[in-house]
């Protein structure tokens, strides 16, 4: 299975965040909800510049390709479209601060309150991938040393029965 990148893509509603109750956190927040209007632009230029990469080798040594944790590929018998658009119709949303893995078509996550997340990428092989952790927005240094960094396929499996054919470990 080969998928393409589509211009609806970029179209996929943005990732919504629970707005916090601790004033440190609703700083961190306004903070995120100006620079995320600038993150793709300054990714696309880091990686073009190399910097990307030094930050990945920095926070991810080792880290080539893809994150940990497949769940699958998406069912031969389902479009990416359809399954995008459950996906954003169980909470899901873009998310656009994310670094690109190899292949990566869709970035989603869905929140839970400010301080964590489930992080599902679809790639153009039809790989689905997952993991949970805390939001870049939260603990941008958790989140970048992967400290809570965790499997959340065993939960989101039930959710993908239909749309994911499991990997065999």
């Amino acid at each position: 299975m080969r998928l393409k990148k589509e211009p609806w893509i970029k179209d996929l509603p943005r990732s919504r965040m629970e707005y916090p109750a601790s004033l440190l956190n609703q700083g961190k927040y306004w903070f995120w909800v100006v620079y995320s209007r600038f993150y793709p632009v300054l990714r696309t230029v880091a990686h073009r510049l190399g910097i990307g990469r030094i930050f990945i080798e920095l926070f991810e040594p080792g880290h080539s390709g893809r994150q940990d944790f497949l769940i699958g590929t998406l069912n031969p018998s389902r479009t990416l479209r359809d399954f995008a658009s459950f996906l954003v119709a169980e909470g899901f949303g873009n998310h656009f601060i994310a670094w690109k893995d190899s292949g990566e078509l869709i970035s989603l996550r869905r929140t839970h309150g400010f301080e964590y997340q489930d992080h599902l990428r679809i790639f153009s092989d039809g790989e689905v991938r997952c993991h949970y952790e805390y939001t870049p927005e939260c603990h941008p240094f958790f989140h970048m040393m992967r400290v809570g960094f965790k499997d959340c396929s065993p939960k989101l499996k039930k959710l993908l029965q239909e749309w994911v054919v499991p990997s065999v470990p």
